[in-house]
């Protein structure tokens, strides 16, 4: 019996906070069917990395698939599209086959650098991944999770646009329609 009245107590706690978080808005908004803007998972994810357009991209070095090192960071001859993903991540699956055509497509104005986070994925299926999408743009191995804290990284897939000053021009948390994303580096490109 004693069980149960903690339970209780604690709902009646947490119905409390919950109305008092949303007493400015009235109890009955909570029945209303007016349909509410909510900030969306990549405004809200964005606010969480701190990562701002206009800011210098943060630098990093790390090694590819293919045994190379890889610098961002700072000038450099063409754009950057910086893709930080995971094998087991869905919305990185669906992308894979638009960043294979877009990095095809802009081979000679901009560079592709496809960072897989492999702290918190497998090397043996991050190169399954890589083979199955035919991913021909340097994979780089985030194996200590270096480059995706120094972006803040907050959710996959996170596609970081970066100029030939080395700033960045746009953060991309989760996946655009390929239209909208050729959009982003056409424009990319143009500067």
């Amino acid at each position: 019996m004693r069980r149960n009245g903690f339970i209780l107590l604690g709902i009646a706690l947490l119905l409390g906070v919950a109305l008092y978080q949303n007493s400015n808005q009235g109890i009955l908004s909570w029945f209303s069917s007016e349909d509410k803007q909510q900030p969306s998972l990549s405004a809200t994810a964005l606010a969480k990395s701190g990562l701002k357009p206009g800011a210098a991209a943060p630098s990093f070095t790390l090694t590819g698939l293919d045994g190379k090192t890889y610098q961002v960071g700072g000038k450099r001859d063409k754009p950057l599209l910086v893709n930080f993903w995971a094998s087991w991540c869905d919305p990185c699956k669906e992308e894979a086959p638009d960043l294979v055509k877009m990095a095809d497509k802009y081979s000679q104005s901009l560079d592709v650098y496809s960072v897989n986070v492999t702290m918190y994925d497998q090397l043996s299926k991050a190169k399954e991944f890589v083979r199955q999408y035919k991913m021909t743009f340097p994979v780089l191995l985030d194996e200590k999770e270096v480059a995706y804290r120094k972006y803040n990284g907050v959710a996959f897939p996170t596609n970081v646009l970066i100029d030939r000053n080395g700033v960045i021009q746009d953060v991309i948390i989760g996946t655009l329609s390929a239209e909208q994303l050729e959009q982003k580096l056409e424009n990319l490109v143009k500067m």
